[in-house]
């Protein structure tokens, strides 16, 4: 080996690493880009069936169908926006926003209710909050507002660059398609076309499982809060169901949420009588919901659509959450179906391989 065979790998090595550091450069910078693009996709993945419908059972054009389930999709979006003002109104008479004095007041006559019940088993619940100084906390919540309002304009960029990017991908299907077949060798596009149709239509019926899931948790939710008279129980069922979305950590944030909005519901009540056993009620409707979910539903979303055991989903979630955080725990297990679909097409003889996607 010549020293010049030596040199030019060592300037190729070097070449590659540079290029592959700032291939990682440059998407980081546009990782928001990125992010409109995968949201789109899987937009597109879950209108998929509703497009199918409307071209080859109802006979729409291509074009007039895609902008049919554009419209019905913006539709739900704006019926959403629509249903939690009154919550966020509703709440912020409750909280008394515009009033720290008055937030003050009400809180801490529901910290006395709640320590004088516990005081009753031996509890001092208010012994243990003295140091917190709830004057500053509170003086906190204005300064969220404006935060959130001054989010508003970069989520209207966000949702315009969606529906553009949305609007193609579901219009022209192959779109993204093309562009991957330009990077693939033609010995190898066969097979990446396949692979690619496999893992459209397992992605889709994943989508359309978590759906499913979202609207079965709401059914339950709803109808436990509409049982305790709790305001706007619709609104907040449906935002603590879509927090299942996110695996493991999203329940217990939907059940921490759950709790404080049906206690801030009833603030002003009495503690014993009131707002306790309601608060209890509800939470029980809650865990029995996700009884339902954990025991029914994600094991027929997983198992029919991705065709993965619920034990090789829970370890690839974990996975992705230690090494993403709670993004990687989201897109956890498209991504694992996705890699399971191209190693059954490209290494389908590899003992491992074979073992992962024999039910693909």
């Amino acid at each position: 080996m010549t020293s010049n065979t030596i040199s030019n790998g060592i300037l190729k090595a070097v070449a590659i690493i540079l290029g592959v550091t700032l291939l990682m450069l440059f998407l980081y910078e546009i990782q928001t880009i990125i992010i409109y693009i995968a949201i789109s996709a899987v937009l597109s993945l879950i209108a998929r069936p509703i497009i199918r419908f409307l071209k080859h059972r109802l006979k729409f054009p291509n074009t007039l169908s895609v902008i049919t389930t554009m419209l019905l999709f913006l539709a739900i979006l704006g019926g959403l926006i629509s249903m939690f003002i009154p919550l966020i109104i509703k709440q912020g008479e409750n909280l008394a926003l515009l009033n720290i004095n008055q937030l003050q007041l009400n809180i801490q006559n529901l910290i006395n209710q709640v320590n004088d019940y516990f005081l009753m088993h031996n509890i001092d619940i208010l012994n243990e909050l003295k140091h917190v100084d709830l004057i500053n906390n509170l003086n906190a919540i204005p300064n969220l507002l404006n935060s959130v309002i001054s989010m508003l304009g970069n989520f209207s960029i966000g949702l315009f660059s969606v529906i553009f990017i949305s609007f193609f991908l579901m219009k022209d299907t192959y779109l993204l398609e093309n562009a991957i077949y330009v990077l693939v060798n033609d010995k190898s596009e066969s097979k990446t076309r396949k692979s690619i149709s496999s893992i459209k239509n397992l992605l889709s019926r994943y989508f359309i499982g978590l759906v499913f899931q979202i609207t079965v948790l709401f059914i339950i939710y709803t109808i436990a809060l509409l049982i305790f008279g709790i305001e706007n129980a619709v609104v907040i069922a449906f935002l603590c169901a879509l927090l299942n979305l996110v695996p493991y950590i999203g329940p217990i944030i939907g059940g921490v949420l759950m709790l404080f909005l049906t206690m801030s519901s009833n603030l002003g009540q009495d503690f014993q009588s009131v707002i306790l056993p309601t608060t209890i009620y509800v939470m029980i409707g809650y865990l029995f919901a996700q009884l339902i979910d954990n025991f029914i539903s994600q094991p027929l979303i997983f198992s029919n659509s991705v065709k993965s055991h619920p034990l090789e989903i829970f370890l690839v979630i974990m996975i992705g959450g230690i090494l993403f955080g709670i993004t990687g725990m989201i897109i956890a297990v498209p991504t694992y179906t996705a890699i399971k679909v191209i190693l059954k097409a490209f290494l389908s003889e590899n003992k491992i391989v074979k073992s992962l996607t024999k039910n693909l």
